[in-house]
């Protein structure tokens, strides 16, 4: 397809607007009503062919324009969708349905959405329980928890929503997928999280010192892994390491390299691949082995055996 490029970007587009369409807090025309115990806000949207109205609290001035100004982003947000759309449209681009065996896996990852994003914060060291996660990504915000800690979080749902779009998973795991996962989770920390690194970065713990990457051998490289005629897993679990150790970007790099490699597993239906939270102190330490090139297999081993999910 000669509009391959520029069809891609546009799905990538129009996913992240649904993505962020998804964050929002509130969606729906906010309306007060009240009654002879006080002012109540309530938020009126079309549901197929009926308008409900949905409880959200008792008034406030601060919630209302919260409700406001979410309400105007949402209508911005669907008026780009519709722009994206028609720019599909134009180039010829038509929707196709995905294996059902990819359905399964797309359901069995957005069930399993929260508890992956707890384990990756988990190994990114954010200090937040499983409850606490899970309030922050149904509400975007929670009292005790750091503001730099709720927007990784916010930033493992968005890149996760991403993902788990079925016109993303049409697309190749390539390069530009990998960019775009990777300015997703360092959205709010870097304004080019989804470049290529240009820096030298040291890792913690470990003497490796990776070399400054090179963006064409990265996309070879990408290329090669995804085209062996391997088990959807292995593949995976090579992505992932690979953009680990790579240290592609300049931070997010073990954030965006689970992700990506979901990305595949799920277009394959593979399954999942996560590092639980009680095998995150063991993935640590075999890591940096894999840096150093002391491994000799057992981290790939390890990850197939402790991090992957199936839904079969």
């Amino acid at each position: 397809m000669n509009n391959y490029p520029e069809i891609q970007e546009l799905l990538e587009q129009r996913s992240d607007l649904n993505a962020r369409l998804k964050l929002l807090a509130y969606d729906g025309t906010p309306e007060i009503k009240e009654n002879g115990s006080g002012k109540y806000l309530y938020i009126r949207k079309r549901v197929g062919s009926r308008v409900i109205s949905t409880y959200v609290d008792v008034y406030s001035d601060t919630l209302y324009q919260l409700l406001l100004r979410n309400n105007v982003e949402a209508k911005e947000l669907r008026k780009q969708i519709r722009k994206v759309e028609k720019a599909l449209a134009e180039k010829g681009f038509t929707e196709s349905e995905l294996a059902p065996d990819v359905i399964l896996n797309l359901d069995f990852a957005r069930m399993n959405m929260k508890l992956s994003i707890y384990d990756q914060a988990v190994l990114e060291g954010v200090a937040t329980s499983f409850p606490q996660t899970e309030d922050i990504i149904d509400n975007g915000r929670i009292n005790g928890v750091t503001a730099s800690d709720v927007q990784k979080i916010l930033n493992l749902k968005h890149a996760w929503e991403f993902v788990l779009d079925q016109n993303v998973l049409q697309v190749k795991s390539d390069y530009s997928i990998l960019c775009h996962i990777a300015k997703l989770v360092n959205e709010g920390f870097y304004t080019s999280g989804g470049r290529i690194r240009g820096v030298p970065v040291t890792i913690g713990g470990t003497s490796y010192v990776p070399p400054l990457p090179i963006e064409t051998v990265v996309m070879e490289n990408i290329l090669e892994i995804i085209s062996r005629d391997e088990e959807a897993i292995n593949i995976a679990v090579d992505l992932c390491l690979y953009c680990m150790k790579t240290q592609i970007f300049n931070d997010g790099n073990k954030r965006a390299a689970v992700i990506f490699a979901n990305h595949y597993l799920i277009s394959k239906a593979g399954g999942l691949l996560v590092i639980p939270e009680n095998h995150v102190p063991a993935f640590k330490k075999l890591l940096i082995g894999y840096y150093e090139d002391k491994d000799r297999g057992e981290i790939k081993e390890f990850l197939k055996q402790n991090c992957h999910k199936n839904f079969r």
